[in-house]
Formats: structure tokens, sequence, C-alpha cells
């Protein structure tokens, strides 16, 4: 049976923060933020939005009533979760107005968590073949104001329905992953900022990439020419790049040359929204897929997910034959285009507006355009709407 991606979607607020502004008002010399992690711009995310309200909004673009009919299973992954008890799946799931008979979880280990419940979502369809399940990666990146790691923040959303005879991207059975118990970037519970160790969590994403991208070609003996690209995880398009520079190593020029122009198409997106954290690997995918002038249909894809803490796999799909038909280059380019450029004083209040602990909160929704949003809390319930 083929099993893999049949839509995949994407979200990201309506505002954001040049990167080249941003580096000057910290002092910093812009390069450090263009070149050095590779960023342009970085999505600032509203009070209106969360990470429920982003994953319905990446989900509602993909969904048809065909598929409402067929989804039974809807992962929700992230790091952003709202309620410790209550999952952002039964939230989403409501908004998009999926039916009541099926399993809605939410499934966490930082930003591997997407990849982890597209596996799940792959051995649900192997046993119901004719249903679909929804998997949605959903995350605001936040490191706090003035920080080293405030220029790897974000925020947004993919959104993928998993299914038989995909019409994007065929799963292979094979894949490599590896475990590690690492304190290289974590958030307790009483935290609205992650703690990170940067260099050494940038230090970790290789070395899990060169042994789970080592333990798959000993399983498969696939050669490194037997990939039209490989995506990565990118909390930072540098980071990657990093990544990509350790499998092309000792390489024929040829092949990393090609390998290399591929990556630049993946990291397109990745460069103007910042950090997804569980849909960042995914973003890459969907950029890749937009933008790449070669692409074929039956190339093998690679793709390595990491998460801190930390977890590490490598997967492959195979694309499928009218794949570019289900894609929407005009619709992301333009929603991209469309965001408003905030200051960077503008990004500061509203980075500093989130409010998690309000019992009560009421929040202007009149200048938010996405179709769901957030509207407030009442009595620690939080309200959700379609406009």
């Amino acid at each position: 049976m083929k099993i893999g991606i049949d839509k995949i979607g994407f979200y990201t607020s309506n505002m954001y923060v040049d990167m080249t502004e941003l580096a000057n008002a910290r002092n910093e010399d812009p390069n450090k933020y263009l070149i050095g992690i590779g960023q342009e711009k970085m999505a600032v995310i509203p009070p209106t939005q969360d990470a429920v309200t982003l994953g319905a909004n990446a989900a509602f673009k993909i969904l048809t009533e065909e598929d409402k009919k067929t989804i039974d299973l809807v992962i929700f992954a992230t790091e952003s979760g709202i309620d410790n008890s209550k999952s952002g799946a039964v939230y989403v799931s409501r908004l998009l107005g999926l039916s009541p008979y099926l399993r809605a979880v939410e499934l966490k280990q930082a930003c591997y968590g997407a990849t982890a419940a597209l596996q799940l979502a792959k051995g649900h369809v192997a046993l119901n073949p004719d249903n679909k399940a929804l998997v949605i990666g959903s995350d605001i990146a936040r490191y706090g104001l003035r920080t080293k790691g405030e220029p790897t923040q974000g925020g947004g959303a993919c959104a993928m329905i998993v299914g038989q005879n995909p019409r994007i991207l065929e799963l292979e059975e094979t894949s490599a992953c590896y475990m590690e118990d690492v304190m290289d970037f974590w958030r307790p519970f009483n935290h609205t900022e992650a703690l990170v160790n940067g260099k050494f969590s940038a230090n970790i994403y290789v070395d899990f990439f060169k042994k789970v991208f080592s333990i798959y070609r000993e399983k498969t003996g696939a050669k490194l020419e037997d990939f039209a690209a490989l995506l990565f995880h990118l909390p930072y398009t540098k980071q990657g790049l990093k990544g990509l520079r350790a499998a092309i190593e000792g390489a024929d020029p040829k092949i990393s040359l090609e390998l290399s122009r591929q990556f630049e198409f993946s990291r397109k997106y990745g460069r103007l929204v910042g950090n997804l954290y569980t849909g960042s690997l995914y973003l890459s995918l969907l950029s890749l897929l937009n933008n790449s002038d070669s692409l074929r249909a039956n190339q093998r894809l690679g793709m390595f997910s990491y998460g801190s803490g930390a977890q590490g796999e490598f997967f492959t799909g195979r694309l499928v034959p009218g794949f570019e038909k289900m894609l929407d280059k005009t619709g992301y380019e333009e929603m991209l285009e469309k965001r408003e450029k905030i200051s960077v004083s503008e990004y500061e209040k509203v980075f500093s507006s989130l409010e998690m602990r309000a019992e009560n909160l009421e929040l202007n929704i009149d200048d938010d355009p996405a179709v769901f949003v957030f509207a407030g809390i009442e009595e620690y319930s939080r309200k959700y709407l379609k406009k």
C-alpha cells in the first residue's frame, strides 16, 4: 500500500519584523542575521493567534468537505501548548468542523513532534486504508527580547493530510532514528520563553544528522546521488546548511552542487518567516516543492527531523506523478508578500503582550485577517472564533 502526504498547507501571521532593522536596534552587524543565521524576516505572532489558531488556519487552506468525511485521526504536534490537559487537536477539530467520531490528540517532543505524528498517521492509515489523518505542527518560537536566541524566533503552522495513494509524496518504509537525553533546549512549565544552550544544540543537531543519515544508508545501501534533495529542520536556515555540508563533504562536486542548489529552494520560505519549531521541516518541504525548477516524479527526497532533548530521524519519500497539481505557489507567495512590516518597537510591544495566566481576557480581533482567531479568556476557558 502506498501511504504518504496527500496535501500540505502552511500559515503564518500577517506581521513581520525586518532582520536588518532588528540587528540595527540591537547594535549588531546585519550580516550576522542575514548571513550568519540566514534570516531576512521574522514572523511576529499577535495576541489573537496561538498554536491552535495557527494550526487551524493552516489546515483550513487544504481541507475539503470530502476530506472531513474521511479524517478519523487528528494529531496536533506542538511545544507551544495552551493547556496541560486538553489537547489542541480537540479545539482544532471543532473549529474545522470535523466529525466528532475520531481520535484527537496532542503530541510533544520539541521540534520533532510533527514527524512522530506523521509516522503515527502512516501506521494508522495502514490499518485503516479508507480513512485519512490530519497532522498539524504548530508553534510560536519565543526566546525573549534582547536574548541570543531572539533572531531565531518566528511562528506558524504546517498541516498535512495523510492517506493511501497520496498525490504529493509517498513515504518510504525505512527510516533511521536516534535518541539521547541531553539538555540543549527546554522550556519549564513556569516559562513562556525557551531556555537554550545555542552552540551545544547546534552541534548536537549536526551530530544527530550524521548518525541517522549513516544508519539509513547502512540499512538501505542508498548513495548520495539517490537523493534529488535533502531537507532539514530549519530553526534558522544556516543550521540546515551545516547539516547539508556534513552530508556532501568529500562528495562528487556535481552532486554537491545540485543538492546545494535544491537546498536554497527549500529554505526560501524559512528565511522569510523564521522558526516554526514542529513545522519547520515541513515548511522546508513546501518551499522546495513550490520553488524548485527541476523536481520530477519518482525522485527521492531525504528528510532530517530533529527535536531538542533530543530526538532525530532521517526518512525518505518519493514524489508522486502529478504532485505539481497539488501545490499553490501563488497563494503562499501572496500571503507572505501581503504581510505588514512592523517596527522593532511595535514588535517588542506585541511580544510583551502575551498573557497565559489570565482568568478573563478580551482581545480585539478586528485587525487580524485570519479565518480563525483567539478572542480571549472567560473563567480560564479560551475562546476561539471563526470570522
